[in-house]
């Protein structure tokens, strides 16, 4: 009978090994970078820094708005650089083995945005992108506008909700307030007059409440959602027809639903299962290989043994000859 040996198992299970997940291996990790929010005057100066890890090798990191996407500031590991042209004038940035600290100066309203931390790092000879923390920055004018509007930024889960304050702090009457998007999407969201009739535009239908208190709106926005990202401006319209708009507006960043752990989850059920019926499929077929079946399956030969008792019969009844007869 011909041996079977264990070594092509061996093999086998190695080969199989990199699909099971590991406890502390690089698949498992999950990282949920904070979001840092920068609120600062106009004509100030702006400080934003991004964090790299020292253990990997660096390609560059970069400083990206989130909408319209642009890239602001490139540094690579080289200390070569890239600034965006509305920036070259008033940017400086140090570039330290954990941190790339970059100064903005001189500030405008049209500064405000989200802005990304991006590291490129080189791993098994290819550039591997890695998202850092958000920013948000929110620039404030330094006029005195007549209607003040908080918070001057948010940051929230999606499907959570938030609340927006517009106040009318001069005595002048108005006739309606107004909420408008103006950056990513420019549209109207809520309108509500003196006499409290409102009108919900399509965007937010079925997902915005408010309250209205003399020179006061208080307006909650429900389940929001990755695309409700965007700055939020407070404006009224008075009795002298004058039109006044808030000088910040609210900053609202939407994060979605977080996908890594659960993708982990999912391949900690699913891998192991797929990987056990490789490795059964494998081991049917080495079995097959190796084992001759045919003599399991060939109909076994019966041995019969014959014997002719045509003979003996024969024999028995044959007439002898009377060996003592005569013959007439």
């Amino acid at each position: 009978m011909q041996k079977t040996s264990p070594l092509p198992f061996v093999h086998l299970f190695l080969l199989l090994l990199p699909f099971f997940p590991g406890q502390n291996g690089e698949e498992n990790k999950y990282i949920e970078w904070s979001t840092d929010i920068i609120s600062v005057w106009e004509g100030d100066s702006a400080h934003i820094t991004c964090s790299k890890n020292s253990s990997e090798v660096e390609v560059g990191t970069y400083l990206r708005t989130r909408t319209p996407p642009a890239n602001i500031v490139y540094v690579s590991s080289t200390n070569t650089s890239y600034i965006h042209p509305d920036f070259a004038n008033r940017t400086k940035y140090l570039n330290e083995e954990t941190n790339l600290k970059i100064t903005v100066h001189s500030v405008k309203k049209s500064d405000s945005n989200i802005y990304l931390c991006t590291n490129y790092i080189k791993k098994n000879g290819y550039h591997v992108r890695r998202e850092g923390k958000t920013i948000i920055m929110v620039v404030k004018a330094k006029t005195n506008g007549v209607i003040e509007q908080s918070p001057l930024s948010v940051s929230t889960r999606q499907g959570e909700s938030i609340n927006i304050t517009c106040v009318l702090k001069n005595s002048q009457e108005d006739e309606a307030f107004i909420l408008l998007r103006n950056h990513m999407q420019h549209e109207k969201v809520l309108y509500v007059s003196s006499q409290n009739t409102s009108t919900i535009f399509p965007t937010f239908a079925n997902r915005l409440e408010y309250s209205k208190q003399e020179k006061k709106l208080v307006i909650t926005l429900h389940n929001l959602q990755k695309n409700d990202t965007d700055i939020y401006v407070c404006a009224a319209t008075l009795k002298n027809s004058s039109v006044s708009v808030s000088e910040s507006g609210t900053m609202v960043l939407v994060k979605g639903e977080e996908q890594t752990e659960c993708s982990i989850s999912s391949l900690a059920i699913y891998v192991p299962t797929i990987a056990a019926v490789l490795l059964l499929f494998a081991l049917i077929c080495y079995i097959l290989q190796h084992v001759d079946m045919k003599k399991y399956f060939q109909k076994k030969k019966i041995n019969v043994v014959y014997e002719d008792m045509s003979f003996s019969s024969r024999s028995n009844t044959l007439v002898r000859t009377n060996m003592y007869a005569t013959d007439n």
